[in-house]
């Protein structure tokens, strides 16, 4: 029954805003958006989650793809990993305006580790909303401790700098949660529209044509990949373990690793590591089931009994995908290793 009301009250919304605002005249009314983060999007930073679209319990980002979760009401750009973090990505203004409200001091700790009752009522964390002409505004959230540049009342200028990326509050990596509404209602700045109306590819949206040109639509991407001596642990790589380019030849493994966002049922993943002759030392494929948001894993072989060669060895990634009836690759990723 709960989620039969849900369901309701989400149409009940959309069609609110429909009739309100009329669903086609937002991108020509809405303010012109630039990429609010300082980062190269699909090299040193990914959108991960967009605005859920679907009007029911499933699931629906813009592009009829599935990287979104139930609910969900903005874009999350997020970043690596925690070094990325530590060395500082700045979050800027997508739009000019006045800073409504701010929030700063609340840790970089990620919501796996703390009790909800302690950010309850503030799962947005650090974060800046920015009032825009007519009814819009847009939000800043889980920005790091201490980052936040402005205040209450401030004039803000497209691309001025408001903070960094963080994990602040509701967050379990870092990443900015952007956020746009109309009044209080949530709008999907790829096509303009409120959320939970169904997915629509094609449309003008609300970012400026560059900006739009760098967020086009990524269903997937490989956010790490490293060599390990050891059992590689996803919590400690994400931290910043196992990104050694150089280690000692008395390795007992020699292992590959790979983060990688937006895996599909019916792809394969595929590990590779060449000697530094060039030999194909070993070749690992696991076939996925299932869908997976956010997928690590590992594959390697255990040292020769005379020990590794020294030399450089490649580890190649690769992500092949069901595409015409055949496995095609979809991702590829390459490290290199000097053992010596």
């Amino acid at each position: 029954m709960t989620r039969a009301i849900g369901t309701l009250t989400r149409l009940a919304s959309a069609l609110l805003l429909a009739v309100a605002f009329g669903s086609a005249g937002y991108a020509q009314e809405g303010p012109r958006l630039d990429s609010p983060v300082d980062c190269v999007l699909g090299e040193d930073c990914f959108v991960q989650f967009y605005v859920d679209r679907g009007p029911g319990p499933g699931v629906l980002d813009y592009s009829c793809g599935g990287l979104t979760y139930n609910g969900h009401k903005g874009t999350d750009i997020r970043i690596p990993d925690l070094v990325a973090m530590a060395a500082g990505v700045s979050v800027i203004a997508a739009a000019e305006g006045v800073v409504r409200a701010v929030r700063d001091g609340m840790p970089d700790i990620s919501a796996n580790d703390v009790d909800p009752a302690v950010i309850a009522g503030r799962e947005a964390g650090n974060a800046v909303v920015i009032a825009h002409p007519g009814g819009w505004e847009s939000q800043y959230a889980h920005l790091r401790q201490g980052s936040v540049l402005v205040r209450s009342g401030d004039q803000i200028s497209v691309g001025q700098p408001l903070g960094l990326v963080g994990m602040s509050g509701k967050a379990n990596y870092p990443h900015l949660h952007f956020e746009l509404r109309r009044k209080g209602i949530t709008v999907d700045p790829f096509t303009g529209e409120s959320a939970f109306e169904g997915c629509k590819p094609a449309g003008p949206g609300l970012w400026t044509p560059a900006s739009a040109a760098r967020l086009a639509y990524r269903p997937s991407g490989v956010l790490n990949v490293g060599f390990a001596g050891a059992t590689p642990n996803r919590v400690a790589v994400r931290k910043g373990a196992d990104r050694a380019l150089i280690l000692p030849r008395s390795l007992p493994v020699l292992l590959l690793w790979s983060d990688v966002f937006g895996l599909q049922a019916g792809d394969e993943e595929v590990f590779r590591i060449y000697a530094p002759d060039g030999r194909l030392l070993v070749e690992h494929r696991e076939h996925l089931d299932n869908t997976a948001h956010q997928r690590f894993q590992y594959a390697g072989l255990r040292a020769p009994e005379d020990g590794w060669p020294a030399g450089n060895y490649t580890g190649i990634y690769e992500l092949l995908r069901l595409t015409d009836g055949a496995l095609r690759p979809a991702l590829k990723a390459e490290r290199l290793l000097v053992l010596e």
